[in-house]
């Protein structure tokens, strides 16, 4: 089975405007997503896929791996598909530019899902933690997810799901936002219009559940810190500094 990780990369970003050069611990953002990715020994190949020449040249630079989008893309399943079509691969990970605490055993775990799947009845693989906060469940930043008995993704939302009428017996996880696809079924998303769900949430996830597509998600314990605004950047050079 040949693995390889994508890492889509705009420079723009709507909350946080050119995060993945921003430095952190002496590294840009995006650098150091790269290096979590690569140092976890589980992809035949990573890559860095953009739109922007300086990311392509912050890669490269550090004999990285880089792709130059030859399009504009909606979402970053959409830009890596375009990396991908011609390469011989059977399952791409797509791991979010702005997540540099990526760590091995969550990717292990999401892999291990494909290696069980015989009869390839999952066509996406993605992650999910527990959230005890309050806070974050309300953080329409946080992505929540609630999932059927054999863990399979029902619904995505920014909003609180589910609805807690009786708060003793809500459970909340949050997505996080590391997609490992089926070549295939990868392909299959980017030929599908964007849907009312998508549009009005703002999440490519509610793409695959409109239309069909199997999303089984994955349990961690690992907390991903993912770099939304510039309080989160704040938060990421202290945990760099203290480790």
């Amino acid at each position: 089975m040949n693995i390889i990780a994508m890492i889509p990369a705009r420079f723009e970003a709507s909350r946080f405007p050119g995060k993945l050069m921003k430095d952190l611990a002496g590294k840009s953002v995006i650098l150091r997503t790269y290096e979590a990715t690569k140092q976890s020994n589980l992809f035949d190949e990573v890559y860095v896929v953009t739109d922007s020449d300086t990311i392509f040249n912050e890669i490269t630079s550090n004999r990285g791996k880089a792709i130059k989008s030859k399009k504009e893309h909606e979402s970053g399943s959409d830009r890596i598909a375009e990396a991908v079509e011609n390469l011989e691969v059977d399952i791409v990970v797509n791991v979010q530019g702005d997540e540099p605490f990526t760590q091995t055993k969550p990717l292990k775990n999401l892999l291990e899902v494909f290696k069980k799947d015989i009869q390839n009845k999952v066509d996406i693989a993605s992650l999910k933690i527990k959230m005890n906060n309050l806070e974050e469940v309300n953080n329409p930043n946080n992505v929540k997810v609630v999932c059927d008995e054999a863990n399979f993704a029902m619904y995505f939302s920014r909003s609180p799901i589910p609805f807690a009428r009786d708060a003793s017996k809500a459970v909340y996880y949050k997505h996080i936002g590391i997609y490992a696809f089926r070549k295939e079924a990868l392909l299959k998303f980017t030929k599908l219009p964007v849907n009312q769900l998508e549009a009005a949430e703002k999440l490519e996830n509610l793409r695959f559940l409109a239309n069909g597509m199997t999303v089984k998600m994955v349990e961690t314990n690992q907390l991903a810190i993912g770099i939304d605004t510039p309080e989160d950047l704040e938060k990421a050079n202290k945990i760099f500094k203290n480790s």
